[in-house]
């Protein structure tokens, strides 16, 4: 299983626990606030994920942009990917 290390932003937090489970070392922004991390805007958690060496799990657009910019591994779930999924999903059926 790959070493990557997994920061799942605030919106899909308990994917964390999920990924835990199946290997990842994953990392969830709402918990690492609650543990005192300044993690309270885009980039203070786009910065987190750069100065860990982590791939950042988002919904949001511009954190995905800003990723993107910066050559930092991101994966973002937003509406264009979510189409992508149901789309391949009927084509399934």
């Amino acid at each position: 299983m790959p070493n990557h290390k997994i920061l799942i932003d605030e919106m899909d937090d308990g994917w964390d626990e999920k990924l835990k489970q199946l290997g990842f070392e994953a990392y969830s922004v709402k918990k690492l606030r609650a543990e005192g991390k300044k993690l309270r805007t885009d980039y203070s958690v786009i910065n987190y994920a750069r100065e860990n060496d982590m791939i950042l799990v988002t919904r949001d657009t511009e954190s995905g942009q800003a990723c993107q910019e910066n050559n930092l591994p991101y994966i973002l779930l937003d509406n264009e990917e979510i189409f992508k999924i149901v789309l391949n999903k009927i084509n399934q059926l």
